[in-house]
């Protein structure tokens, strides 16, 4: 059990920004929502996943919808109240604590906003380890839980609580009223015991992403090695190519962002292409014609000289960016993991191979 205060968040927003992979929204702007509530309600407790009850209710807070509406549309911060009274009815017993479904620079950053203004803790453990598109990528499908009863708000205070025979249909189904909503809006899904968080959860998620953010954030304090040799080792992520980006091709459809990024290469990389697509998360990394990563291991972009994490709705012409592959949560890899997640679901012409496998036939610095 810790506090979470203005600090600690500015160093979660930037590790989880990370994790997502390119997607889960700015983290600036969920940062923005964190701290406005710690100011205003104070620091948020975070507990570790022993220290909660078996019985206890846990909820998971969320932002659905394409993380470049939500900059433009925002949120309210009355959606927190409106989820916790849906769900506390539906159970008949009160939440006790919220939790992230993801990593990401919003849906990390929302359940600390949650927790603050309801004056709750938060739980440090979410579903991922990385942001995925879609609801029903998570643990606890794996596990056998149903993301329903799934409660849903706007930030015009419509509602609605699903309640669905898959997770499929439920990431369906709440799609189209997103979409009804304007492309963005709050959900509370997977809601849990105590036990079934400590069975299923990806545990400690929030005190990584603090730790990475704290790293990114000093690198080039570090006394032995390059700042780039020091982003590798602490990230423990693998340099697949480092470019400028010469174009981007963007477009959002059905509440998702769809794109592709081409680099070309810089330094080292000189006269050599690569390209990223992606569906809010970044799915393949291909360079020289070559896939060297897919989901649902992470395929992340940093900035050459600071190492922030550059989320797909963050991509521009000319921005010079080192392309990084991290090895995901080892459950993803697994025969149900990667039909919930494998690069053939989302389209990608390939069988998954763990990205250190690819690695060491592919072109490229590790």
């Amino acid at each position: 059990m810790r506090k979470i205060g203005l600090e600690e968040i500015e160093d979660i927003a930037m590790g989880a920004a990370l994790l997502g992979a390119g997607g889960g929204g700015d983290p600036y702007i969920g940062k923005l929502v964190a701290m406005g509530a710690v100011r205003e309600c104070g620091p948020v407790t975070l507990l570790d996943p022993g220290e909660v009850p078996d019985d206890a209710l846990i909820v998971p807070i969320a932002m659905m919808g394409a993380p470049t509406i939500l900059g433009e549309k925002g949120i309210g911060g009355k959606e927190y109240r409106v989820l916790y009274d849906m769900v506390s009815k539906f159970f008949g017993k009160e939440v006790y604590a919220f939790m992230p479904i993801e990593a990401g620079g919003v849906n990390s950053m929302l359940p600390i906003a949650a927790s603050a203004r309801m004056g709750l803790p938060m739980v440090d453990a979410d579903g991922m380890g990385r942001a995925f598109p879609e609801l029903q990528m998570v643990t606890f499908t794996m596990g056998g839980m149903s993301a329903s009863p799934m409660a849903l708000t706007d930030e015009k205070g419509n509602s609605a609580i699903f309640n669905t025979i898959t997770n499929k249909w439920t990431e369906e189904l709440a799609r189209s009223v997103t979409m009804s909503c304007g492309g963005s809006v709050s959900v509370a899904l997977y809601c849990m015991s105590g036990a079934e968080l400590k069975k299923y959860a990806v545990k400690h998620i929030v005190t990584r992403s603090q730790r990475l953010g704290e790293a990114i954030r000093c690198v080039k304090d570090m006394e032995q090695g390059t700042p780039e040799e020091n982003f590798l080792r602490f990230s423990e992520g693998f340099k697949l190519f480092k470019g400028k980006i010469g174009d981007v091709l963007r477009e959002t459809r059905g509440a998702f962002n769809f794109g592709k990024v081409c680099l070309e290469g810089i330094g080292e990389y000189r006269g050599r292409q690569a390209y990223v697509e992606f569906q809010n998360e970044n799915l393949t990394a291909v360079v020289d014609g070559e896939i060297l990563a897919t989901v649902p291991d992470l395929i992340c972009l940093v900035d050459t000289e600071t190492f922030a994490p550059v989320t797909t709705d963050a991509l521009k012409y000319g921005k010079r960016v080192m392309l990084v592959g991290l090895k995901c949560f080892e459950m993803w890899r697994s025969q149900a993991g990667l039909e919930l997640v494998g690069p053939r679901y989302f389209g990608c012409d390939t069988d998954y191979i763990p990205l250190e496998e690819r690695c060491k036939g592919g072109r490229t610095d590790v």
